[in-house]
């Protein structure tokens, strides 16, 4: 077995993604929708297909665009339609993800969430 890496970079989530925003469903899903298709166009942008592994290791970063104090539950709950879309590209399903959160990174602006993948590749 070969272990690979890979690194991609996500846009910051749409703050209508949060949790505890109230938004109409409509504006909610539609959010959903655009940050679901920019994650499954980043992967295969960053030339990441399908992976073939029983389990995948995720470690997300998050680099936020401001100094304002936010929750680590709420980050990641505001991208679960991202990461539904770079399941969908690798092929593999977050259920399938041992997932861990790093300390908040450096502000970066505009914000983004680096999401670092690491498996063992199995035979076909």
């Amino acid at each position: 077995m070969t272990t690979r890496m890979a690194e991609i970079f996500l846009p910051w989530p749409d703050k209508k993604l949060s949790p505890n925003a109230r938004h109409h469903w409509s504006v909610v899903a539609s959010a959903k929708k655009a940050a679901k298709r920019a994650a499954y166009y980043t992967v295969l942008e960053a030339g990441l297909g399908k992976i073939n592994a029983e389990r995948i290791n995720v470690r997300v970063s998050f680099y936020p665009p401001d100094r304002r104090p936010r929750d680590t539950d709420n980050a990641l709950a505001s991208c679960k339609a991202a990461f539904d879309g770079l399941s969908q590209a690798i092929g593999i399903d977050d259920s399938r993800w041992e997932l861990t959160i790093s300390p908040r990174g450096p502000i970066e602006k505009n914000g983004l969430v680096k999401v670092e993948l690491q498996w063992e590749e199995v035979a076909s």
